[in-house]
């Protein structure tokens, strides 16, 4: 990679001032002239707007109905450093993206309040990189550096969002008057224009409306939870017909592996992938993925694509590496299995957020009773939740833009509330019985089992937006076959 030049922010006209450190030959006059001229119009017309632009206006309604007279600023975040002049890949905030369909650094969503009510919705955007000024060359976010970005009038196109330009708003907003909210955490600069105006409560108030907005997904989310779960199956696929190569070399082939089909596929992962292999399969979050890959122990593949849009998936299948459960594998395997059938048959309009964890966690209490692994009765082990033990984790959670959606959600509209047609969240299971675990026999520790699926709560029940990919031990068994040819 080559080194760059010091990023800036350059006012429209001030000459960039190169950085001496000897790295670079002194600009000319005539090399900085020769730069400016000569350069095609690029500027894009007629742009169709992004498919989801009805639905990020109708979000801004919402919002704006909430919290009506009061200017609502929302960040998408800067670029972050990764090492010296390099930065981490951009991802914008989810409550920037969710509000506005846009994923450019350095955005701001401003809503202020209109003088016949409502608000009026103005994006504050980096325009296009300055050709007068040399910015576009030798700036280290120039785009000769790193690309060409939409100007203001492409931006407005596409979004539906009025555009100005970002580089004005720190003092806009140090000037401005009246109650203001912000979402915190993603551009500090932002934070300390707004510092004597805010409040951590009052924002925190914002985002937790956000979150909840969030709860319910509308058909274009639903659209793009299905597309991102489709190509985390192809990526499943993917898999399976490496896992020889997998064996020669380690976890990190069935990483490498399934990235390359989120990227094809899709943006990205949607958060980093669990390729854990024998025992590393009872670590919940193993994410080294530098282990062995042996035939005859199981793969825990916990993995979702990211849509272009942002939208993840989360999928679990423990998969025997061979190809085969052995008895005992199968014997864990049919548990987990039975105890997911019993907790997607509890996902359903009116029900409990909690209902479909319950009837999972049952299930598995009375096998680890019925085994002998813990005493029973059942309904004591459950008021004890010594089952948890082995089975560690809530069975569950909200899936969307965030992987983790909708955290923030107040545990009344969320954990405590009731499920609502569009709503999508995972079901998943598992037991674990740790390699040093005293408490289990010994053929038992090592083996970590979890199935997970993406379901959409309907009006009359539930949709398994990944139901593409077998669940049962015989159909993993046969799939794992027929996609190996």
């Amino acid at each position: 990679m080559t080194e760059e030049p010091t990023p800036q922010t350059p006012a429209a006209e001030e000459p960039i001032k190169q950085r001496k450190n000897g790295l670079y030959p002194a600009v000319s006059e005539e090399l900085a002239e020769n730069m400016r001229s000569d350069w095609a119009d690029t500027e894009l017309r007629d742009l169709a707007p992004i498919a989801q632009a009805p639905d990020t206006a109708r979000r801004r309604a919402a919002l704006s109905a909430r919290f009506p007279g009061e200017r609502l600023v929302i960040p998408a975040g800067n670029l972050r450093t990764r090492s010296n002049d390099t930065e981490y890949a951009f991802r914008a905030s989810t409550e920037y993206a969710y509000l506005t369909g846009d994923q450019t650094h350095d955005g701001v969503l401003v809503l202020e309040p209109a003088a016949g009510g409502g608000h009026d919705a103005t994006l504050y955007l980096l325009p296009r990189s300055n050709r007068a000024n040399g910015e576009f060359w030798l700036d280290g976010q120039g785009e000769l550096w790193v690309g060409r970005r939409h100007s203001l009038a492409e931006a407005e196109q596409l979004l539906g969002i009025p555009a100005e330009d970002v580089r004005d708003l720190p003092d806009l907003l140090r000037g401005a008057t009246g109650p203001v909210r912000a979402v915190r955490g993603h551009d500090a600069g932002i934070e300390e224009a707004l510092r004597d105006k805010v409040t951590a409560e009052r924002d925190e108030e914002l985002r937790v409306f956000i979150s909840e907005q969030r709860l319910v997904k509308d058909a274009f989310e639903v659209g793009e939870l299905q597309k991102a779960v489709d190509a985390t199956v192809r990526g499943f696929e993917d898999v399976v017909k490496v896992l020889d190569k997998a064996e020669a070399t380690s976890e990190r082939y069935i990483e490498g592996t399934f990235f390359l089909r989120a990227r094809v596929d899709g943006n990205d992962i949607g958060y980093g992938s669990i390729c854990a292999a024998g025992p590393h399969a009872t670590t919940l979050h193993w994410v080294r993925n530098d282990g062995p890959v042996r035939s005859g122990e199981l793969l825990l593949l916990d993995a979702g694509v990211e849509t272009h849009t942002l939208y993840t998936a989360d999928v679990t299948r423990t998969l025997p590496i061979n190809g085969t459960y052995d008895d005992l594998q199968r014997k864990i395997y049919d548990a987990v299995y039975e105890a997911q059938e019993a907790g997607i048959a509890a996902v359903r309009p009116g029900a409990k957020f909690r209902d479909f964890h319950d009837a999972a966690q049952r299930v598995l209490a009375e096998k680890l009773v019925e085994w002998g692994i813990v005493e029973g009765p059942v309904e004591r082990v459950l008021e004890l939740g010594l089952q948890r033990r082995w089975t560690l984790h809530g069975t569950g959670h909200m899936l969307g833009l965030d992987v983790h959606d909708c955290a923030v959600a107040r545990t009344e509209a969320y954990v405590n509330g009731a499920l609502e047609p569009g709503m999508v969240l995972t079901v998943e299971p598992g037991l674990y019985f740790q390699a040093d675990d005293l408490s289990v026999p010994e053929e038992y520790r090592g083996i970590g089992v979890r199935i997970e699926d993406d379901i959409l709560v309907t009006e009359d029940g539930n949709r398994n937006l990944s139901a593409a990919l077998p669940r049962t031990a015989s159909d993993v068994e046969a799939w794992m076959a027929r996609v190996k040819g």
